[in-house]
């Protein structure tokens, strides 16, 4: 679609933005939102005609892109058959999508409690955990992201936790393997992990083993910077969680549906947690959905006892159908193939010679359409290009970079000292390499800032 200009649409929109919308994790007075008109595919545009390649993917959610027809018509036709319904009930669209998630969820977990998102998923996996446990504490990582509700943000090892750090949250935090930067002076991924997997087991043992209820880690981390973990390290953590009888949770709400080139990332690495939480690209966030996953084992605790927990929109029908159509186009599309085959061909060849030719490229990192630029100062010494949670003029290095990006027609995901690539899945080759062409263009900006 091209898109047509209409500034005085475009101001009145922003105008009764600035005077009523009230913006999440920003300083109201101090942020400027671009006034959006449309969206179709990989691309949106904004009223004065600019259109810009989106390789955020919304909030990494768009999985099959902006308006899909056979998703946009699935959500027309159930509106038209029932727009909503109780939780306490069994529905066409809730059953079919339960059906068709727990299909594609590794091992047994193959009962589904819906939410409305990503957030509140992890917050019912936290209690399932602890209910089944009957345990207090648990484990987090550093460098992690869980949701901006009260036991997810609590479980976050990033600086979004800070301001709403109650300090008494029954959550402990370790550190998860990254050897980029490396909190175990390890030289090799084997290292890495062996030790990584030590500490761990250390944090349990002095924790006490009987008061942790569950370990929860994103199975790939997202917004702390798509960091893979090394090979063995999750099947270890399996390992310890069995050893010690807690429950195992992987947070998929962003890996999950496809973004790493496999429904779950957790196929990448051949495990199976007790519970997996998932969000954003089970319906390319064309409704608010998201879910747990349930094992056997933790579902039985619950079968003659109640769960104290719901809410009033779980399974809601409208996000439900648009689930289904979702999952039903990424399947006839082979949108999770292309994703890995388009991943590794064309994106990843990419990033390494962008990485080659601009020294503020520290390493190059991800799968499938998951992957993350570290941007520094110095090669050598890894000094990040801006200091870590760097705000206002600190931050003026990334936010240059971000604006030449946008100068040239890409929407880019900037987080600290990270840009990262995550489009649509289904984002064709030429779109692709000409987001790549942008993002070539917008690094000489950083690269003025290498020392």
């Amino acid at each position: 679609m091209t898109p047509q200009p209409n500034p005085q649409v475009g101001a009145a929109v922003k105008a009764a933005d600035r005077k009523h919308v009230f913006h999440s994790w920003s300083a109201q007075e101090l942020i400027d939102p671009l006034a959006v008109a449309g969206a179709e595919g990989s691309y949106f545009w904004d009223y004065d005609g600019n259109r810009y390649l989106d390789f955020t993917s919304g909030l990494v959610y768009t999985n099959i892109g902006y308006q899909h027809p056979k998703v946009v018509a699935a959500i027309q036709e159930q509106a038209g058959k029932m727009t909503t319904f109780a939780p306490a009930f069994a529905i066409e669209s809730r059953s079919e999508a339960a059906r068709l998630i727990a299909e594609r969820t590794p091992g047994d977990l193959d009962k589904i409690f819906f939410t409305n998102a990503g957030a509140d998923a992890v917050e019912h996996a936290l209690r399932m955990a602890r209910l089944h446990t009957g345990r207090p504490k648990v484990l987090s990582a550093y460098r992690s992201y869980h949701g901006g509700t009260q036991q997810a943000i609590n479980a976050t090892g990033d600086p979004r936790r800070w301001a709403s750090d109650t300090g008494t949250a029954g959550v402990v935090r370790f550190w998860a393997p990254f050897l980029y930067r490396s909190r175990f002076y390890a030289e090799t991924e084997e290292q890495e992990c062996a030790r990584a997997l030590e500490h761990l087991e250390s944090t349990i043992q002095f924790e006490g083993p009987g008061t942790i209820a569950a370990i929860i880690l994103e199975t790939v981390p997202g917004t702390a910077g798509i960091m893979l973990p090394p090979k063995g390290y999750l099947a270890g953590v399996r390992e310890i969680c069995d050893r010690y009888g807690i429950v195992f949770i992987l947070d998929e709400v962003m890996a999950g549906f496809g973004r790493t080139g496999k429904w779950f990332a957790a196929d990448l690495y051949d495990v199976t947690p007790d519970l997996l939480t998932f969000a954003k690209g089970v319906n390319s966030g064309y409704v608010p959905l998201g879910g747990v996953a349930i094992s056997g084992a933790i579902a039985e605790t619950f079968a003659k006892r109640p769960y104290p927990g719901g809410l009033t929109y779980s399974g809601h029908p409208l996000a439900c159908a648009a689930a289904v159509a979702t999952i039903n186009v990424m399947e006839e599309e082979g949108i999770v193939a292309h994703a890995a085959k388009l991943g590794s061909e064309i994106i990843e060849p990419a990033l390494r010679d962008l990485a080659e030719r601009h020294p503020s490229v520290g390493e190059v990192r991800g799968v499938g359409m998951f992957w993350a630029l570290e941007l520094v100062r110095d090669r050598s010494t890894r000094e990040p290009l801006v200091p870590y949670n760097a705000a206002g003029e600190a931050n003026a290095p990334m936010a240059a970079f971000g604006a030449a990006a946008k100068a040239n027609g890409l929407w880019p995901f900037i987080n600290m000292n990270r840009t990262h690539v995550v489009p649509a899945l289904n984002i064709t080759e030429s779109e692709a390499k000409e987001g790549l062409s942008a993002l070539d263009a917008a690094l000489t900006v950083a690269d003025e800032h290498v020392a």
